[in-house]
């Protein structure tokens, strides 16, 4: 089983992983304060351990409201000779027993036992994930994904590993429709693979989740940065007079206009733009052909009225609709 051959990693040479990548380990850190993330990784441990040996028992702790000696007690061989899987929660908020338990686990783990911690972040408890480090423990990195691209990635190794296509613009069209916690997109990505059959395309995005503000927002950008005024316009205020709040929709402009000025007379590949940016190579493709329409001038105006709608909607102005407005009909004027 695999946690017999990581017990031989030599001391100092831990490895940290993605959480696709989470194998049973004597002892598995799972960091980052992204809890989606730690919660599949756990998933995936358990799983794996329970093939290999399916009379493993779970044991779960809380590190915060720990009593001395539980760890010791816990991993203790059982009478059977079964293996344990022991899930410590709360190390952020760890308390001085656990620590103390828990470095003194690090110098002599319990075979047939495999440890899995979990720390949310912050400096309580540096003490330990030094140990854990220095002993070769496994980290599985648990942080939020925060770009667009990264949320990207997401979705398509979500629909690979299920063995269904999903194009461009269908992944595009789901991470802004959904793509503000990580569960929920998750959540998105298993109902389309459950509920459609064939290619999933921004059709079907649209039919699940085309009610969704973020959307609704993404749609206004794209009408604006093509230059159909009236289309724009004519969405934007449909969305505002059914409800849809106006600081979303301009974080959508918003996050539209910065794509095509961070490729704006940009040169090298989609790859290459795509590494440098932050960006997936297919919205580097589509953010050019945004930027056709603009001169740095153009830009640099449309910028100024995001920046200036931003402050009116977060309360720098009685009338917000009016600046959105102004925002959406600089950006769809382009250089005309």
């Amino acid at each position: 089983m695999a946690t017999k051959s990581s017990s031989s990693r030599p001391p100092g040479k831990s490895q940290t992983v993605s959480w696709r990548e989470a194998r049973p380990a004597p002892v598995v850190l799972l960091s980052g304060p992204e809890d989606y993330l730690a919660s599949k990784a756990s998933e995936l441990i358990r799983t794996q351990v329970r093939t290999a040996q399916p009379g493993a028992e779970l044991v779960t702790l809380d590190a915060a409201a720990y009593g001395a000696g539980s760890l010791g007690l816990q991993s203790s061989p059982s009478l059977f000779g079964d293996w344990k899987v022991i899930e410590v929660a709360g190390l952020a908020s760890m308390n001085d027993d656990f620590l103390q338990d828990a470095l003194a686990y690090l110098a002599d783990p319990a075979p047939d036992v495999v440890l899995v911690l979990r720390h949310s972040g912050g400096n309580r408890g540096k003490k330990l994930l030094d140990a854990i480090a220095a002993s070769g423990g496994v980290s599985v990195d648990c942080q939020p994904l925060k770009k667009d691209a990264d949320k990207a990635d997401f979705v398509s190794a979500e629909f690979r590993l299920a063995r269904r296509r999903i194009d461009g613009d269908a992944v595009r069209a789901l991470v802004a429709a959904v793509g503000s916690q990580l569960s929920e997109l998750a959540a998105a990505c298993q109902q389309l693979i459950a509920d459609t059959v064939g290619d999933v395309t921004s059709e079907a995005v649209e039919k699940y989740y085309g009610g969704r503000v973020e959307a609704t927002g993404f749609k206004v950008a794209d009408a604006a940065l093509a230059g159909r005024t009236a289309q724009a316009l004519s969405m934007l205020r449909h969305a505002l007079a059914t409800g849809a709040d106006p600081v979303p929709l301009v974080a959508a402009l918003a996050m539209k206009v910065r794509a095509v000025a961070k490729v704006h007379g940009a040169s090298g590949s989609s790859a290459q733009l795509a590494r440098s940016l932050g960006m997936a190579p297919w919205q580097v493709d589509q953010a050019r052909r945004e930027a056709q329409r603009f001169s740095s001038e153009s830009l640099a105006r449309c910028v100024r009225a995001l920046a200036d709608a931003d402050a009116q909607v977060k309360g720098g102005s009685r009338d917000p609709v009016y600046a959105v407005e102004r925002a959406v009909t600089i950006i769809a004027l382009g250089d005309r």
